[in-house]
């Protein structure tokens, strides 16, 4: 696989995608799950089933090959990013930066405000603040975060 960060595209979500995304999600975010001791085989795919919207998911493909995913899901009062994850392989080159540089552009072009919530302790946390996100609050296995546009 081509790990160039230059070479990442967003293409749109097909609903057949669906499967490969669930199976990207319980690799991804099993570590901090089994840490929080919230880890269950069925629950983490299932999830991602029950919420999917290819109509606000991309893609991820670096080299042409799928890599990840993101939603930006329009919500009361902006937007909602969620399902941002990134294969193992790929993680650590920039290319996370990248996407969510590009997606946040869109939604400051768009003057919108954009949420998501992180796992607590995930490592994902300091990339969001590091793009503007703040905490807006918590409970014992989310922070919630919140970023306002940019102009």
């Amino acid at each position: 696989m081509d790990t160039n960060p230059t070479t990442w595209t967003l293409r749109p979500a097909r609903p057949t995608d669906v499967e490969t995304v669930a199976e990207l999600r319980a690799v991804v975010m099993r570590p901090d799950l089994e840490r929080l001791g919230r880890y269950d085989e069925h629950r983490v795919r299932q999830r991602l089933r029950d919420g999917y919207a290819p109509e606000h998911t991309s893609v991820v493909e670096v080299g042409g090959d799928f890599a990840g995913c993101v939603a930006l899901r329009p919500v009361e009062g902006g937007l909602w990013l969620e399902h941002f994850y990134l294969s193992p392989a790929v993680q650590g080159r920039g290319i996370g930066t990248a996407v969510l540089r590009s997606l946040l552009a869109r939604a400051d072009a768009e003057g919108a405000t954009v949420r998501l919530d992180v796992l607590r302790g995930s490592a994902a946390r300091a990339l969001y603040e590091r793009h503007g996100f703040a905490e807006e609050r918590s409970d014992p296995v989310d922070v919630f975060m919140v970023r306002t546009p940019v102009r």
